[in-house]
């Protein structure tokens, strides 16, 4: 489930970056930044614990 997690966090921290570009840049498919950050929200969520 790491991997999970990691994907996670990459996806929400790429998802955070596309969106900073988009408030300064407009471009298409910046929605699209907003349902990243969600589904890496919950990637990063089920991912389950590190031990």
């Amino acid at each position: 489930m790491t991997r999970v997690r990691t994907a996670g966090i990459a996806v929400t921290a790429l998802g955070v970056v596309g969106y900073g570009v988009g408030v300064l840049v407009a471009y298409p498919g910046r929605a699209f930044s907003v349902t990243a950050v969600m589904v890496g929200i919950t990637l990063w969520a089920i991912g389950g614990d590190v031990r």
